[in-house]
């Protein structure tokens, strides 16, 4: 039996049709990641457990029962969302060979809609990373061009959906680790706004920052994963209350919209001027089609990248202490009877270079006589930024910006230079500070012959606007941009 995978609609019509089975769509998707080990995408795969899940929901089909909203449908995890009595190791030799005790709240919420979990992906170690490389198991490798990266921290879950390797994949999004992968990658990423999907069974990163998201070939699987994921867990007490809208294509309709972008993200230096060039002309695209698109004024643009990551690494620094080795996590074998050499053996050993790297930075700006010249001061640029996009939304639908100030690039050319690496998350840690969802969508192509395409933003709570503009940008733009 044959099987062709474009979108959940059309395989839930093979499914009712009969011209297709789950256990065809697994077995295929385990012949592709076989074929595809090379780019080192997954670093688990349950093939028995994707295989009995799959035999349940056929025979539950053929019995007359209705087909779940994610019947059959093959999802891969990022390999920092725990699933019980599966390995979770965040990438990291700390929790090598550890195996979960209980389903992350999202992922129990994809298994009772019918989804099968094909295995977990490869990312940066405990999501620290834009490139993919500072994993435990070797980088992943993108799949147009295995000389590049895919992006990070949740490469892997990037290059599955872009190899085919599975229908969808989870990441989480703690800077721009979904929508900076999918941008290289040439996928859909979405980042939802914090507290829409519950953390609850997500390895901790920066707790006020970390968003799980989801990677697709379409905005509308995306939408319906999303949907599915959403909404209140008793789990997580920063979860929203706030009901779930359901997106749905037909609602699709003529609205025209109003657009904000900010000049000073298009006057940055380091930005591809093809990347500059494209984004002007779907702006003129945009007008043309009757929509509003002006520019706002905005002045903390400088500010972003250090404000993330002063907080971030100070949140890291907490997260991580509880990685010891008394109570979970990598043991070292050399014997010492001081405490504290202990530790620093186990975490030495344990935790790869940035990790280390964030972790010191993170106790820097948290030690006394510099918290409140640089924690203190962070916050209060966080809180200008939410207070500026608050105004942003109130007069405007969705904000625009670039994704990436350039296209993938090559393997090991930041590794030497960190300040490199954490400048190109420029244009994305914005909706982390300021817990906005945010979408990226493939929209172009390079003359160098990697994808690239265009981040969307909403207003907190409103991912159905985020959705709705998302679907109109790609079914207009997406076959005829530039």
């Amino acid at each position: 039996m044959s099987f062709s995978f474009t979108s959940i609609p059309q395989y839930h019509q093979q499914l009712q049709s009969g011209a297709t089975t789950c256990a065809a769509a697994v077995e295929y998707f385990l012949l592709q990641i076989k074929a595809n080990m090379h780019l080192n995408a997954l670093v688990a795969v349950f093939e028995q457990e994707a295989r009995k899940q799959a035999e349940m929901l056929d025979a539950s089909l053929a019995a007359g029962n209705a087909l779940l909203p994610l019947h059959g449908v093959v999802i891969a995890v990022k390999d920092v969302i725990c699933i019980k009595d599966q390995p979770v190791s965040a990438a990291s030799n700390m929790l090598k060979g550890f195996r979960s005790l209980y389903t992350a709240t999202a992922v129990q919420r994809l298994l009772d809609a019918g989804a099968i979990i094909i295995g977990t992906c490869n990312c940066d170690e405990f999501a620290m990373g834009s490139s993919n490389e500072n994993s435990a198991y070797g980088p992943a490798l993108n799949a147009d061009d295995t000389t590049k990266v895919p992006g990070g921290s949740s490469g892997g879950s990037a290059v599955a959906v872009q190899a085919g390797l599975c229908m969808l994949s989870l990441g989480s999004d703690t800077g721009g680790s979904v929508r900076q992968p999918a941008d290289f990658c040439g996928v859909v990423g979405l980042k939802p706004g914090y507290g829409r999907i519950s953390r609850s069974g997500l390895i901790a990163y920066g707790s006020s920052f970390d968003c799980i998201g989801a990677f697709g070939k379409n905005v509308s699987d995306v939408a319906l994963v999303f949907e599915t994921m959403a909404g209140h867990d008793p789990f997580d007490a920063t979860s929203g209350t706030q009901p779930v809208q359901h997106f749905s294509t037909k609602a699709n309709d003529d609205t025209k919209y109003r657009f904000a972008y900010f000049e000073s993200t298009l006057t940055l230096p380091g930005l591809d001027p093809e990347i500059r060039s494209a984004f002007e002309a779907l702006m003129e695209k945009l007008r043309s089609d009757g929509h509003t698109v002006e520019a706002v004024p905005f002045d903390l643009l400088d500010f972003i990248v250090p404000t993330y990551y002063v907080l971030t690494t100070a949140e890291a620094t907490s997260n991580l202490s509880r990685y010891d080795g008394v109570r979970y996590g990598h043991r070292s074998a050399i014997e010492t009877a001081d405490l504290t050499e202990f530790y620093k053996h186990n975490r030495s050993e344990g935790f790869g270079a940035e990790v280390k790297r964030r972790i010191m930075l993170g106790n820097f700006v948290l030690s006394s006589g510099f918290y409140d010249a640089y924690f203190t001061k962070a916050q209060q640029v966080r809180q200008l930024l939410c207070s500026q996009t608050a105004t942003v939304f109130s007069s405007y639908n969705a904000l625009l910006m670039p994704v990436s100030p350039t296209t993938a690039f090559t393997a090991g050319s930041h590794s030497t230079d960190p300040i490199a690496m954490y400048l190109a998350d420029i244009y994305t840690v914005f909706a982390n500070l300021t817990g906005i969802p945010g979408m990226a969508i493939p929209l172009f192509q390079h003359t160098n012959g990697m994808p690239f395409g265009l981040q969307v933003m909403t207003n907190q709570w409103d991912e159905l606007t985020l959705h709705r503009i998302c679907y109109y940008l790609e079914s207009r733009f997406a076959k005829d941009a530039v």
